[in-house]
């Protein structure tokens, strides 16, 4: 008797359903733990991501189930914190965050910023038409280019919308390029300037009045919803939480976008996109080619950057330093750091992270727009 009732326990166990497919899942959630901790690969969203990636491959555990047709029988938890991914609500609410942070000072003080953060989107247009001539169709394509954009909220924004099949590994690419960035972007910064370039000091940029970061959330978010509608979900609400920083009346509101909000939307996000990674779906050779791609998209987006930067170097009599055209990369503020410390490598005096921040928030804003244009065109 004894021994049956261990022969049913077992044979009911996830241990009986468990695949050489759930058993490398597990592995690779294992291993993005370890990025995570022990490596400190932005450890914030890849910890829940590597979390929700090993929930949703145990066996029977029905995390991501849904609910079955006629049955009064709930679904499983993830599947309902997804919903938040589906609807497009949880990346509109961490741009609400991101917005609360986030300094539009150095844009305002130098327009010309825009100009890199958009040369900084030409890896999404790069990596699209390579998609497109490899057999993904306009859709995926789309949404496979957007990890050139750095920005993972928006990659999965997008993604929900165009090619939600392929959102586990866009997600993960993502996020895992941004938080690569001090290995990824050094060397094509070198190879791509001189060493006079990078030793250029760069003037003070002017101080930005309290009116003008007042009105500028509000200008953007006209002009940039009049153009592209299917864009406000992330511009309005990265430009409402810019405006509670701004306004200075409403301190308690940015506070909680700042942290409890943006906190919160990031484990719901993080997990239920993990889970997304279920292994008959994660492991095709289709996701080593998006992973592959993504990387393309990456390094041509910090090639348009610096390029852009080397252009406005002439263009300026050489008072420009084209480093700060590689941080025009959405991934704030990684990529400032990254030009900023490039930038002291070859010139020890040199300060250029306020300038570089310039483009780096402009590429925020540059990400969404293109998700706009990409949804404006393929939605």
């Amino acid at each position: 008797m004894f021994l049956d009732a261990i022969k049913t326990i077992f044979t009911d166990s996830g241990f009986a359903a468990l695949t050489w497919q759930h058993c490398l899942m597990i592995a690779i959630a294992c291993i993005l733990i370890y990025l995570a901790i022990v490596r400190k690969f932005e450890p914030l969203l890849l910890l829940p991501i590597a979390f929700g990636v090993l929930l949703a491959n145990l066996p029977l555990a029905g995390l991501m189930n849904e609910p079955a047709a006629g049955s009064t029988e709930p679904g499983g938890l993830l599947y309902y914190l997804y919903l938040g991914v589906k609807k497009g609500i949880y990346p509109s609410l961490i741009f609400l965050g991101i917005g609360a942070m986030t300094d539009f000072g150095p844009l305002i003080a130098r327009p010309s910023s825009l100009f890199m953060g958009a040369g900084a989107q030409f890896g999404i247009a790069a990596a699209f038409i390579v998609a497109t001539a490899l057999g993904f169709k306009p859709t995926e394509a789309a949404s496979i280019g957007i990890i050139g954009g750095a920005d993972g909220p928006t990659a999965i924004f997008l993604t929900t919308r165009l090619a939600p099949e392929l959102l586990p590994a866009i997600a993960i690419a993502a996020y895992s390029y941004m938080a690569l960035i001090p290995l990824i972007q050094p060397p094509i910064m070198r190879l791509l300037t001189t060493k006079k370039e990078r030793e250029i000091k760069m003037d003070q940029l002017r101080e930005v009045s309290k009116l003008e970061k007042i009105c500028f959330p509000i200008a953007v978010t006209i002009f940039c919803v009049l153009l592209l509608p299917a864009v406000a979900p992330l511009i309005g609400m990265l430009m409402l939480g810019n405006l509670f920083k701004e306004s200075g009346v409403v301190e308690r509101l940015s506070g909680v976008a700042q942290n409890a909000l943006i906190n919160i939307v990031t484990i719901f996000l993080g997990v239920t996109v993990g889970a997304t990674a279920v292994a008959d779906r994660f492991l095709k050779p289709q996701t080593l080619m998006i992973i592959g791609l993504g990387l393309f998209a990456f390094m041509f987006s910090t090639v348009g950057g610096l390029l852009i930067g080397k252009l406005m170097c002439l263009l300026s009599g050489g008072k420009i330093n084209p480093l700060i055209g590689s941080a025009g990369v959405s991934a704030v503020p990684m990529a400032a750091r990254v030009s900023q410390v490039e930038g002291q490598k070859a010139n020890p005096t040199n300060f250029l992270l306020m300038h570089a921040m310039g483009p780096n928030v402009a590429g925020v804003i540059g990400s969404a727009v293109a998700a706009g244009v990409l949804l404006a065109l393929f939605g």
